[in-house]
């Protein structure tokens, strides 16, 4: 937008926010990643092919949930499926797209997360699963995304990374520095053999009490 004080302006400076602790966090590297987070009806997301370093309220882009933009900067080039997953899943209102190293390093062997470790709940079931791949910024690609996070709040792409998804963005990053934390660890844990999962029943458990621990709606914790 043109104007001296953009809408939602205290979102706008949230998303910047986030988006500049992708790399201190340890998931993303340059501007390859991409944040939205659920505004007025639509959403705010970052633009394409700015350096996050120089981003400014009114380069966060305003988009409605069919892809309409409102601004004179185009949204990012993974905008179709920030707007499928909030016009999907009303429980979330924040989205994280990273290419974390070794997330992408599983997707690109089109692998999944298995319970090997009970934290594999805090994406919201008993694993985390890997989306067909597609072309980036298209609507299969997109509509893989949808249908890998069905019941889940995080998912890896095949051959491109990770989705990570909250009630806030705070909870969104939290969870992809988990997913990247936990991709990491089922990693090293192959160098030694398929680790053994926990079993169903365990994980329900598991599930259900992230479900009412914590205090921070969407994110569950240790």
């Amino acid at each position: 937008m043109t104007s001296a004080r953009p809408r939602h302006l205290s979102l706008r400076k949230a998303v910047i926010a986030a988006a500049q602790r992708l790399e201190p966090l340890g998931i993303n590297r340059g501007s390859s990643g991409n944040v939205s987070v659920r505004a007025g009806g639509g959403l705010l997301i970052t633009p394409t092919g700015v350096p996050y370093d120089a981003l400014t309220p009114g380069r966060i882009v305003w988009m409605d949930l069919d892809g309409r933009h409102e601004s004179d900067w185009l949204p990012s080039s993974e905008w179709r499926f920030h707007c499928d997953i909030l016009r999907e899943r009303p429980d979330l209102n924040a989205v994280v797209h990273t290419h974390a190293v070794h997330a992408t390093a599983l997707a690109c062997h089109g692998r999944g997360i298995p319970a090997f470790h009970y934290m594999v709940a805090a994406a919201g079931g008993p694993d985390i699963r890997c989306a067909p791949y597609a072309t980036f910024g298209t609507a299969e690609l997109s509509a893989n995304a949808v249908s890998a996070l069905e019941g889940r709040r995080a998912c890896l792409l095949a051959h491109h990374g990770l989705i990570a998804c909250g009630h806030t963005l705070d909870a969104a990053l939290a969870l992809a520095v988990e997913v990247e934390t936990l991709a990491a660890t089922y990693l090293k844990a192959l160098e030694i053999g398929e680790p053994a999962a926990l079993d169903a029943a365990e994980m329900q458990r598991i599930l259900g009490k992230f479900s009412t621990y914590g205090q921070n709606p969407g994110r569950p914790r240790r």
